[in-house]
């Protein structure tokens, strides 16, 4: 058994606070093994004055780390599911994908409680289509403008007041103990999270069966079945940071419940579709569903 691990980590303080978790789930289980973490600048992290539907998506985050494992510099990486890009690239594979902190999309704001108190024409802040072509879709009267940079550097922004409201992940807050600063969950049903948000993924080189089976035992089993039917859905309409589409997944009684939208940017049009079945099942299940929304016009809408 190998007797040292590195993990390629980016270096924002969410990205090692994941590494750092993944460290010591496995150090739990190993005792005796020797841990570090490595932390990498990736692409996404060095351009911060474009969105991501501009200079690439989400692929922007994961090369250096890659190269870090190709290179025998790391042996693994962290990654939050949702930065991953639908198909992973030749020789690598995703271990496991941890138990999923809460998927939902969170509302930030020192002035209002919810979206629905936002005056006409209060600034929103996000760079993400999918959240913005859904509020935009419920709440026209509101602009949304860009916010990029790590999750410190968008607090900021708004607390110097460059924005009336911010959209974040519910699950980077409460990862970094800052969950008192949401105001609002965004309700799953109305605002589909992205694809896989919340969960986080351990990337290896498919051919070190040996690392495969030391990381196995941190695979939560029912996140895995969820992510994978909301991956399915995406990978079938080419879903990246280019196209605002979204899915959620969860278990009830060993039922997969899925669902899942494809908008316009602008919020203009928008279908929505939903599916359960067994869980056993999820890819099936999310390429049934992703064959609905085309059905209602998906196809249409991403074309533009």
């Amino acid at each position: 058994m190998v007797d040292q691990l590195i993990i390629a980590s980016r270096e924002s303080p969410l990205a090692m606070w994941q590494a750092e978790h993944i460290q010591s789930r496995i150090q739990a289980l190993y005792p005796k093994l020797k841990i570090n973490i490595q932390g990498f600048k990736t692409q996404g992290d060095l351009i911060l004055d474009q969105s991501l539907a501009t200079i690439g998506g989400k692929g922007l985050f994961i090369k250096e780390l890659e190269q870090a494992l190709v290179e025998n510099k790391a042996h693994l990486a962290v990654h939050s599911m949702k930065d991953l890009p639908m198909d992973m690239p030749a020789g690598f594979c995703i271990a496991a994908i941890t138990e999923r902190e809460d998927p939902r999309d969170a509302l930030v704001s020192n002035a209002f409680a919810s979206l629905n108190e936002l005056p006409n024409g209060a600034i929103v802040g996000t760079s993400s289509l999918r959240r913005q072509s859904q509020i935009k879709a419920k709440f026209p009267h509101l602009r949304i403008e860009p916010l990029r940079g790590n999750l410190q550097t968008r607090l900021r922004k708004l607390d110097e007041k460059q924005y009336v409201a911010i959209i974040l992940a519910a699950a980077g807050l409460i990862r970094l103990g800052l969950k008192e600063r949401i105001r609002a969950y965004l309700d799953p049903d109305d605002f589909i999270p992205a694809v896989g948000q919340g969960a986080l993924g351990i990337e290896i080189l498919e051919n070190n069966e040996e690392l495969l089976s030391m990381l196995e035992p941190l695979n939560d089993p029912n996140t895995a079945c969820c992510v994978n039917a909301e991956r399915a859905v995406s990978r079938a309409l080419a879903g990246s940071c280019t196209v605002p589409l979204g899915a959620h997944a969860t278990i009830i009684d060993n039922t997969l419940h899925l669902r899942g939208f494809v908008a316009k940017a602008d919020g203009s049009e928008l279908v929505r579709a939903s599916i359960e079945g067994p869980q056993t099942s999820p890819k099936d299940l999310g390429e049934q569903l992703s064959q609905d929304l085309i059905a209602r016009g998906a196809l249409k809408l991403l074309e533009n």
